[in-house]
């Protein structure tokens, strides 16, 4: 690709959106970019770059495509020119089935790792508004509840990471104006054209259908998650009273104070035990919550199986424990 090489990055337009939100004065001075070399993701760069953050570029070379090698020198090259140092990992080949769900476990533990080579523990990452409509749509097909239909975070931490989202606010379109008028090219995801995955059947199909039909896909779907987050502010403040007690290879919660909660908050502890137990990050599906409902309405007794952990009923104890620690245990 034939690189324009840019003075001066015009980001008046994209500027606006940022100055408006404060993010400036909530991101840490020094971080890392996750850098694909795609519209958004170039565009955060180069504002945060201008804007006098010390940054670093962290690209994850997936290896979906035989290009994707000669694309990460290509952005190395980039980035040495716009005087930003830039860090690459390339992922094992993945498998086609859960591709999408590989790729994200296998990117989230290379930027562990070039946290744990750079000292950087702060990443910002390029989400943009659509991405947000689209997650939300996706969830809500798959039968999220009110905590996933949150969306996507603007602020999470992964283990010592700690994650940012700065432009989750910002439409698709006003970013590639941007780079547009900067004259500024980016790569394209050949990925987004694989209609297997989920997202990208929402992206190309459903929602252009939605539109079509003279319905604002992103006013649709942003209702249905602001509406989500105010849900989950109510369930989170209702939860004081539930104090999960950690243990070796788990943690355990007061069984008759879970029992009482409603069946909404019931959930969320049982998640937020999975998190303690199995790493952050890490839920447990819809059928398991199912299979929990069940196993309590028929009086709780020894225990049940679940993905990678065992929930089991000792006294007046509800204990999640890693079902392998639980198997050497015995």
């Amino acid at each position: 690709m034939d690189w324009v090489v840019t003075a001066l990055f015009d980001i008046n337009n994209l500027d606006i959106h940022l100055e408006k939100s404060d993010i400036y004065q909530t991101l840490p001075h020094t971080l890392a970019v996750a850098w694909s070399g795609g519209l958004d993701s170039t565009a955060l760069l180069l504002l945060l770059k201008q804007k006098g953050f010390n940054i670093q570029a962290w690209h994850i070379d997936h290896a979906w495509h035989e290009q994707s090698a000669q694309d990460s020198l290509m952005l190395e090259q980039r980035a040495k020119e716009w005087g930003i140092p830039f860090f690459s990992k390339r992922l094992p080949h993945q498998h086609q089935r859960n591709r999408e769900a590989e790729a994200r476990k296998g990117r989230y533990a290379a930027f562990q790792n070039l946290s744990a080579t750079t000292g950087i523990q702060h990443l910002a990452l390029a989400h943009h508004a659509d991405d947000q409509v689209e997650t939300v749509c996706m969830r809500m097909l798959q039968g999220s509840g009110v905590m996933g239909l949150r969306g996507i975070q603007a602020h999470m931490s992964v283990q010592s990471l700690h994650i940012y989202r700065p432009m989750l606010h910002v439409r698709k379109h006003v970013i590639e104006q941007c780079l547009q008028i900067n004259h500024i090219p980016w790569l394209e995801d050949c990925s987004n054209a694989d209609v297997s995955l989920w997202r990208n059947k929402i992206r190309r199909h459903l929602l252009p259908a939605i539109e079509a039909n003279g319905v604002d896909p992103y006013d649709l779907w942003m209702r249905w998650q602001q509406q989500a987050v105010r849900l989950a502010d109510d369930i989170e403040r209702g939860l004081t009273e539930a104090v999960i007690h950690q243990e070796e290879h788990g943690c355990w919660i007061d069984f008759p104070t879970w029992q009482k909660l409603p069946q909404p908050m019931r959930v969320q502890v049982i998640q937020r035990m999975a998190a303690i137990t199995l790493g952050v990050g890490k839920v447990l599906g819809r059928r398991h919550m199912i299979l929990i409902e069940c196993w309590r309405v028929k009086g709780a007794h020894a225990g049940l199986d679940l993905s990678g952990c065992r929930l089991s009923r000792q006294g007046e104890g509800l204990h999640l424990r890693v079902r392998a620690a639980i198997s050497r245990l015995r």
